[in-house]
């Protein structure tokens, strides 16, 4: 899951890119020496005159890679999960031969246990959530069979939400991490396993999910270090505040599924947490809007992020649903990502490209996409209201709220820097 056709492009260009500046700089030093007095420029001057070359094709080569990479991520778990993953109707990625049952009445329930073909996995309690599903193992092509038995029930695909963005160029490791004071501040995380790295080391994070057993990856890693990370001069946007991860992969079939991401919501509700991110998206899932609003209906503010599927996409979920707080990226230039989503749920626009953050083996990685806009804003939202962002943020595009920057770019100042 970690490493993509996307990723491996990425790689293969960013040598390219490196080839082009040397091949430029020794042209430069050459011109130079042809010239009677020779006065060579010292490297960051170079550097300087060469960024208008190579940093616009290098945003560009980011831009056609990250759509790729979505597209592609699908195909790849088919492929490494060829007997539990398939795809629905509409071709968004499911268990093979799962739905989530929420039947209208015990008569309901018997009815569709008694179905020919209809066995009961288990009976999941969301404690916290006051929610009660069931699994089913069950032919996917037969739940307009099923809906038409309980029309009152709720059914549903087991559906797979995965990260929305990449990691890229491999920086080295940084230097070790300042110890600090913890404040109070609690927040919470529905991603990937985190890793232990040095950005990390001083962070409190409370890891749940898996049974105790940790399965660190780098997407949960980047944005757990985006929130709370600390090392030399990097600095997440909510350094020092307690973390709450929940791993909703698991390095499994499932990894990401209605059910794991439901279950993290309701451990968060339970531990009455303020804001929560996810930077996760999906198709819309009528048990997962639920167990959404239960979280929302007890105090969690959630905040998302819209995706990279394109401009014309349908919206992803859970930025979609009322009440998430939807975000969106934008480049150093203030440019909104080619990539994002667009619409009349986004709410706020930050930093989505540019940024670095925390990688598996103690390094650190390029990162791109809106799933690291998100916890910039779910980090300033920690400690101010929706009406103070709104009140801070740049606009940017149409007067207003636009369905591209929302209300507006903010935690442009939480931008991460390359150790």
């Amino acid at each position: 899951m970690e490493i993509t056709l996307a990723g491996w492009i990425f790689f293969h260009v960013s040598d390219v890119l490196a080839c082009m500046k040397l091949f430029a700089l020794t042209l430069l030093l050459a011109s130079g020496m042809a010239q009677a007095q020779l006065r060579l420029p010292v490297l960051p001057q170079v550097t300087d005159r060469l960024r208008p070359i190579t940093d616009p094709l290098r945003d560009r080569t980011q831009e056609l890679l990250a759509p790729l990479d979505l597209r592609h991520l699908g195909d790849e778990l088919l492929e490494r999960f060829p007997k539990h993953l398939s795809r629905d109707p509409a071709g968004q990625l499911i268990v093979r031969a799962e739905l989530l049952a929420l039947p209208s009445s015990a008569q309901a329930r018997d009815r569709v246990l008694a179905l020919p073909g209809v066995t009961l996995i288990e009976e999941t309690e969301l404690e916290g959530l006051d929610l009660r599903w069931l699994r089913l193992h069950v032919d996917t092509g037969r739940l307009n069979e099923i809906r038409a038995l309980d029309p009152d029930g709720q059914y549903d695909y087991q559906h797979i939400y995965l990260g929305s963005g990449t990691t890229g160029v491999i920086s080295a490791p940084g230097g070790s991490a300042p110890a600090g004071e913890v404040s109070a501040t609690r927040i919470g995380l529905i991603d990937s396993g985190v890793a232990r790295h040095p950005a990390l080391r001083n962070a409190h994070v409370e890891r749940w999910g898996c049974e105790g057993a940790e399965h660190p990856a780098s997407h949960g890693t980047a944005v757990a270090s985006l929130l709370v990370g600390r090392d030399g001069r990097f600095q997440g946007a909510a350094a020092g505040a307690q973390l709450y991860a929940a791993d909703a992969f698991c390095d499994a079939p499932d990894g990401g599924s209605v059910q794991r991401v439901a279950q993290g919501l309701a451990w968060l509700t339970r531990e009455k947490l303020g804001v929560v991110n996810i930077s996760l998206v999906g198709p819309a899932n009528v048990l997962l809007h639920k167990a959404v609003a239960a979280a929302q209906a007890r105090g969690l503010l959630i905040v998302a992020a819209v995706g990279n599927d394109g401009p014309a996409a349908p919206p992803l979920y859970p930025a979609a649903w009322p009440g998430v707080v939807a975000v969106t990226g934008v480049d150093p230039r203030r440019h909104v990502l080619a990539e994002a989503g667009q619409g009349p749920h986004v709410m706020f626009a930050a930093p989505g490209s540019g940024l670095w953050g925390a990688g598996l083996d103690g390094e650190y990685v390029e990162l791109r996409g809106t799933s690291f806009a998100a916890p910039l804003v779910a980090a300033l939202l920690a400690r101010e209201s929706l009406a103070q962002l709104r009140d801070a943020a740049v606009d940017l595009g149409a007067a207003g709220r636009d369905d591209v920057y929302g209300w507006g770019l903010v935690a442009e100042a939480q931008r991460t820097r390359r150790p």
